[in-house]
């Protein structure tokens, strides 16, 4: 099979530090690392069927299980960087970082600087430190045409999945990976602790709307997506992800094709697995 990376935890979710939003609540979506699934739990980062293993520490001192079956993607050094973001042609940027309250204006100046710029590389995403700059980080990705791609052994993971659903085109390679859970803002709360239709969940369907959902896929993915705690995550594939949202490919020909999403009802099946 080709690569498939998958991150476990051998520590606990460290806290992230996000500048304050706007309205006073902020939710952190990131996935470094993962602990407390059980085991057997399927969906849930289980590396169970990873070829190979390895202990990697990040020069926070962080130590965590990296798995994959080939490897990972290989980070591009690019031609130019922009906070997360390396641009490595013309037409062509990747991100291979979370992204933060800075990353809007950072991905404006990349777009102001190379114009040209059709198609993000979606290589290593970890997720963000702040999910409103996040939410207008990608209507801005939306805003400007362009697709979103995960090459085969890229990861996008937390609020990166946000990001990936704003491009006009997505795609995602086989041995592509993603992996959802629920957010927490800076009061402790997750999305169950509000109503249906408050603020705090509305800012989500009403933007997986904006990126061409209807309201019951978008209602069906951000329930998904919920159905996981915080310190947890929901990991899959490309296939899996074409399930829940659109997603388009070249033929032989090179001819662009779209994979709808499964009907609502299909969903709603899925959701209760």
């Amino acid at each position: 099979m080709r690569s498939l990376a998958i991150l476990l935890a051998l520590a606990t979710l460290l806290p992230v530090l996000p500048a304050q939003a706007a309205d006073g609540r902020i939710s952190y979506e990131l996935v470094e690392t993962d602990s407390g699934v059980a085991e057997g739990d399927p969906g849930l980062a289980d590396p169970s069927y990873a070829e190979q293993a390895a202990i990697e520490t990040d020069r926070a001192g962080l130590s965590q299980a990296t798995f994959w079956q080939s490897g990972p993607a290989a980070i591009p050094r690019g031609i130019a960087a922009y906070g997360p973001f390396r641009v490595i042609d013309a037409t062509h940027a990747a991100l291979v970082d979370a992204t933060d309250s800075r990353s809007p204006a950072q991905f404006a100046a990349l777009l102001r600087d190379y114009p040209g710029i059709a198609q993000l590389e979606m290589v290593e995403c970890p997720g963000t430190e702040d999910d409103l700059a996040n939410l207008r980080l990608g209507r801005l990705i939306r805003e400007r045409g362009i697709a979103t791609h995960v090459p085969s052994g890229g990861s996008v993971r937390s609020g990166a999945v946000e990001l990936f659903l704003a491009g006009v085109r997505r795609y995602a390679d086989p041995g592509s990976e993603f992996a959802v859970h629920a957010w927490l803002d800076d009061t402790g709360r997750s999305p169950r602790d509000y109503a249906a239709n408050s603020p705090e969940n509305r800012r989500y369907l009403d933007y997986y709307r904006q990126m061409g959902m209807s309201e019951a896929e978008a209602s069906a993915f951000y329930g998904m997506t919920n159905a996981v705690p915080f310190e947890s995550a929901r990991w899959f594939d490309g296939a899996e992800m074409a399930r829940w949202v659109q997603l388009d490919r070249l033929d032989a020909c090179g001819s662009i094709r779209t994979a709808r999403p499964a009907s609502p009802c299909v969903l709603a099946v899925a959701a209760r697995r």
